[in-house]
């Protein structure tokens, strides 16, 4: 655990989040030569609500950073879809040149604890138990941003600033950020359970999700298998809702009974520990995600997956977008712009499905012939998995570009608008 360290009174780059996003920014932009001070309200290491899966697309940032191999976390073949009595296990698609073939799941508190020391091996400096909470703004540029510490309120003189603070994102909310939910965003709970079969190779996901009453629920459910190491699975339950479709569900008691449901199956001993829920901004669902100097990942700018909150493959993503783009001199428009041009259409499609799926008599008329088609189970996990990228050309990779390129058509307020 490192100790906390004197706020520093200036430094080039500040980013404002030390979780998978801020860190991995961090460690580009020092290894670029760069003075980077990384900066979290919490102390390392530290837990964080999340699924803890890594797709194939967040195991290539890895090893873009060099941190492929660093966790203690099973190789992940692919999913195990069930629902409506179904049952496929679908790998991860095998396509050069793209992805590796794998993912994995790995704890937060491994993850993030990780790639935060391999920001400070390259030579970013850490100031823990710090909370960004304001900025002070001349000329349109933020010159200094406000801290809380445990001595009192202090400030740090900035030239430029990457927010990467969660979902809730206080030091982006103060700049502007404004997150509308009248696109699809999640409600998600997760816990950890003893389990024999913590090294599978497969994560568990459950299309039909419900009650202890037996009422279909309008969510999902996950168990994915975390590695002799830890002897855990992360267990978790999430729904999609939107602001006219509101998910009341009440997560405890459903996560509960989801983990007995899933006893026999995973081999799983004892209650689920540490239930953790969060809610989540998606799909580029916010604006005001970028200032002359400042601009939003991961997290902080709904970069998540509107169909099951994925968010680490986008974190780690956006963190290296925004560190190649450092040098330029105003990212007023360049960073929704170039947020825009990788993830809008995707997007906008997954957010539009995701609000039909929070219709629930929609779910049944879908999932039932879905899970028994091979061609649309791999289309899901493609989906699902982040996996469609703008140069793949077979037919499913184009039926989805079609479907974002209409969706697109529809959006009254697109991704990061």
């Amino acid at each position: 655990m490192s100790a906390p360290i004197r706020v520093p009174a200036r430094t080039e780059v500040l980013v404002v989040g030390a979780g998978p996003g801020g860190s991995a920014a961090a460690a580009a932009a020092a290894s670029a030569g760069r003075e980077v001070t990384l900066l979290d309200s919490a102390v390392f290491p530290r837990d964080k609500t999340c699924g803890d899966g890594l797709t194939p697309r967040a195991i290539a940032e890895l090893d873009l950073l060099g941190l492929g191999d660093a966790f203690s976390g099973p190789r992940i073949e692919g999913l195990d879809l069930q629902g409506w009595g179904g049952r496929q296990q679908v790998r991860w698609p095998q396509r050069s040149g793209h992805f590796p073939a794998y993912g994995s799941a790995v704890a937060r508190t491994e993850l993030d604890d990780r790639i935060r020391h391999h920001a400070l091996e390259a030579g970013a400096r850490m100031v823990s138990g710090v909370k960004a909470v304001g900025a002070t703004i001349i000329g349109g540029k933020v010159t200094a941003v406000q801290v809380n510490t445990p001595d009192g309120p202090a400030q740090i003189e900035v030239d430029k600033v990457i927010v990467a603070d969660g979902v809730r994102s206080a030091l982006g909310t103060s700049l502007g950020r404004s997150w509308h939910r009248t696109t699809a965003y999640g409600v998600a709970a997760r816990a950890y359970v003893e389990s024999d079969r913590c090294n599978d190779t497969w994560m568990g996901s459950h299309l039909e999700l419900r009650d202890g009453a037996g009422e279909l629920l309008p969510g999902y459910g996950w168990v994915f298998p975390l590695g002799t190491e830890s002897g855990l699975v992360n267990i978790g339950v999430g729904a999609l809702a939107t602001e006219k479709r509101p998910a009341h569900m009440a997560l405890r008691p459903i996560i509960e009974h989801y983990t007995n449901s899933q006893r026999d199956d995973w081999q799983l001993h004892g209650k689920p520990l540490r239930i953790a829920s969060a809610l989540l901004p998606m799909g580029g669902a916010v604006s005001g995600v970028s200032g002359a100097n400042w601009m939003l990942i991961g997290d902080a700018a709904a970069c998540v997956n509107p169909l099951n909150g994925e968010g680490i493959d986008y974190a780690l993503e956006t963190a290296r977008l925004a560190s190649e783009v450092l040098g330029e001199n105003d990212f007023s428009t360049l960073w929704p712009d170039l947020l825009r041009s990788r993830y809008a259409l995707a997007f906008s499609a997954a957010r539009r499905l995701a609000a039909v799926l929070t219709v629930p008599r929609v779910v049944p008329l879908l999932g039932r012939p879905g899970i028994r088609s091979t061609a649309l189970m791999e289309m899901v996990v493609r989906v699902m998995g982040n996996l469609i990228t703008e140069d793949d050309s077979d037919l499913i990779a184009r039926a989805w570009h079609v479907a974002g390129l209409a969706s697109a058509r529809l959006d009254t307020r697109p991704p990061f608008t």
